[in-house]
Formats: C-alpha cells, sequence, structure tokens
C-alpha cells in the first residue's frame, strides 16, 4: 500500500547549556569557553541544505528549538537560523516556533528579542519554584527568576507558553508536589509540562541516586495534580502534556501522530516519508559539537529505513502516547501496511481493556494509559 505524505516539521538542536543537571541525559555540553553561536549557526544551515532533497515541495508546520538551553544564543543568532530556514523551506503562515528558554535573568531579558526574531512559543525550564529542589536538580535559577519569567512571557505577543514542571522529586512529598504545581497554575500558562523525574542512564544521578519518594507517593502526586489541573481547566493530551483549550503543542502533536520532521544540529533524529520509494527514513546527526563541526566529516551519524516489521510499533509507541482517539485510517496511510497487520494485537488490546475499537478510531483507555507499556509490547 502507497505511503501518504503526514505533516512535516523541523527540530534543530544547540547543545549547549550554563552547566549540565544532574538528572539530564539530552545531548547537552556545559559552557567552557564561550559559545561559537556564529560558526554553529553557519553549519545549522549547511546540515538544512544537506538534507532538502528529502523533502522538496513540502511545507514546515512547525520548528522547536530545543538543547541544550537554546536562550544561551543571542535573539540575533536565534533570528539569523529562522530566516535562513524560511529562506531555504516554505512555511504554513500560521506556523509554529517553539524556543526552549532558561527563566534565569539573562535569558528572561531577551525574550523580547526572541520573539520579534520569530519565536510564537516559549517553554520555559521551571523545574521546581522551591529553592532546595532546584539546588539539588542543579538549576541556575531561583523561584523568583522563575515566575518573573512567566510573567515576561505572559505579556509578550505570543501564540502560547509552557512551563516545564517536574514531581517525585528526590525526598518530596504530596504537599510540597502540589505546591509547585499551584504556583505553576497561579501563574496561568496555557500549556503545562508535569512530568515525574526518572533517573537515566549516564548522568549524575545514575551513579549517585537521590532519594526519590516511594510508590505510593508518586501515585498520590499524579492523581491529586491531575484533579488540581482539571480544576483550572487544563486537559491533558499527552502522557504528560496539559492545556487550556487550543493550546496544545503543534509540534509535539506531530511526533505523537507519526508526522515527519527534519533534524538538524548536533545529535539531532529526523524521521521522512519518502512514498516513491516506499520508504520510511530516520536521521541521526553527529552527536559532539566538534566532531559537528569539523566539515570533513558532513553532518550525518546514521541514516536507516524503517523496516516494515518495524512500523506498527514505532506508530503505536508514538500514536498511544496520545488520549486522543486516533483514526484507523492513518496507521495504513502513514505506515504503508495493510490493517490486517495488526488485526490480532488490536483484538488482544481490547479483549484486555486497553483499547477500545469503534468503526473509525482506536482508543486508548484509563487502563491502557496506566498500564501502557503493557499495550505496546502486544505490537512488537
Amino acid at each position: 500500500m502507497a505511503l501518504q505524505l503526514p505533516p512535516l516539521a523541523l527540530y534543530i538542536h544547540i547543545p549547549w547549556c550554563i552547566q549540565k543537571c544532574p538528572y539530564c541525559d539530552f545531548n547537552s555540553h556545559a559552557v567552557k569557553q564561550g559559545i561559537p553561536e556564529q560558526e554553529y549557526i553557519a553549519h545549522l544551515l549547511a546540515d538544512l541544505e544537506q538534507d532538502l532533497p528529502l523533502v522538496t515541495g513540502r511545507n514546515l508546520s512547525s520548528i522547536f528549538i530545543g538543547g541544550g538551553t537554546p536562550s544561551v544564543f543571542s535573539a540575533a543568532g536565534i533570528g539569523q537560523i529562522l530566516t535562513g530556514v524560511k529562506q531555504r523551506l516554505n512555511c504554513d503562515a500560521d506556523m509554529e516556533v517553539t524556543m526552549e528558554a532558561n527563566p534565569g535573568t539573562v535569558e528572561a531579558e531577551r525574550f523580547a528579542g526572541y520573539v520579534q526574531a520569530g519565536v510564537t512559543r516559549f517553554s520555559i525550564g521551571v523545574q521546581s519554584f522551591q529553592t532546595a529542589q532546584l539546588q539539588a536538580l542543579g538549576r541556575i535559577h531561583d523561584s523568583g527568576e522563575a515566575i518573573r519569567a512567566a510573567k515576561l512571557a505572559q505579556n509578550l505577543p505570543l501564540g502560547s507558553f509552557n512551563l516545564d514542571l517536574m514531581h517525585g522529586l528526590p525526598q518530596q512529598d504530596v504537599n510540597d508536589a502540589l505546591a509547585d504545581l499551584q504556583q505553576a497554575i497561579d501563574l496561568a500558562p496555557p500549556h503545562l509540562s508535569w512530568y515525574q523525574l526518572t533517573i537515566e542512564p549516564n548522568t549524575v544521578f545514575a551513579s549517585r541516586p537521590p532519594v526519590l519518594p516511594p510508590d505510593d507517593t508518586l501515585w498520590d502526586i499524579q492523581l491529586q495534580g491531575l484533579a488540581l489541573l482539571q480544576q483550572h481547566g487544563y486537559q491533558q493530551y499527552e502522557i504528560s502534556a496539559y492545556s487550556k483549550p487550543g493550546h496544545q503543542c503543534k509540534h509535539n502533536l506531530n511526533y505523537w501522530r507519526y508526522g515527519d520532521y527534519l533534524g538538524i544540529g548536533c545529535g539531532a533524529h529526523g524521521k521522512i516519508t519518502l512514498p516513491s520509494r516506499n520508504a520510511i527514513l530516520r536521521t541521526v546527526k553527529i552527536k559532539h559539537p566538534k566532531g559537528y563541526m569539523d566539515i570533513s566529516r558532513g553532518y550525518m551519524d546514521s541514516r536507516e529505513q524503517v523496516e516494515a516489521e518495524d512500523r506498527p510499533f514505532e506508530f503505536f509507541m508514538n500514536r498511544f502516547r496520545l488520549l486522543e482517539p486516533c483514526p484507523i485510517a492513518d496507521f495504513t496511510a502513514y505506515t504503508g501496511l495493510p490493517l490486517s497487520t495488526v488485526t490480532s494485537a488490536i483484538s488482544d488490546a481490547e479483549q484486555k481493556g486497553l483499547l477500545s475499537v469503534s468503526a473509525t478510531h482506536w482508543q486508548v483507555t484509563d487502563k491502557g494509559a496506566r498500564y501502557l507499556n503493557d499495550l505496546l509490547t502486544l505490537f512488537i
């Protein structure tokens, strides 16, 4: 069956941070001797040039500038990147441009400049409003700076903004977690990312684990936090994403709906559909800044096709993170596989109460959302 083209997005990775947080497993590097901003921008745009043949004639629906901490770049630098992208790709008139930002004072003062450069949405990495927790997490801002950054975002001509908040922090109890969440809600962000701290391999926390709350406390935090968010008009649309109506993150929705995206910058991942070859391509760029900016090597670290037998798991691993119903037609359209490929697994999921099925849609049940790994293993 012929593959159809899903929407196309662009992820741009800026790998530098002021310092590396002990829980972070992202491709980020602490600033030591200054940031080669102009050199890196030139490489980003050259990287994009090399990927353009994969997406000829297609429009961009969203851009996400992540890191690292992209707000270590100047507003002029972000403007150069966005201008360069728009010179090379057709963009939707209502294209969403999200940029991750640190709430530290220096970055917050640049917010207006980023908006002028073309950013339409900020994702502000607050993580907590409690001083002791911020110190434990290795964050360089305090609660006052976080509040100030959110208030700045409120008063800028943005399409939306997000606050990133963690729970299940070291020795955190239910009251502390809910106090953090209430403080975030009081700042009235249109979107909240509220997720549990997990210990990832190859991090400082992995080698020196903090004392995390017991499972019963984590479950109470999750249940009471969800009730608090719903009480204030936030709708959960993804495992850890909550928004006011109309403020879902378009870029992240495209990921979870198995959309396409180019990835440029250190370690950036991409996924591109090529109907003419009946292929889905996965790309990964060179991870370390020094290697990435070595002109003699090019930017691609790996490039491989997603085999037909792997597409069902890939599709559902993304699609079932969303709480919205999944159109059954999307499976065939975006994997190129007949529905019969997954009929048995879908039936099993329905019988186990993990999925409800209508004539046109699949819907993850409350049980399916809670036991998502059990649901996904049916498609391996």
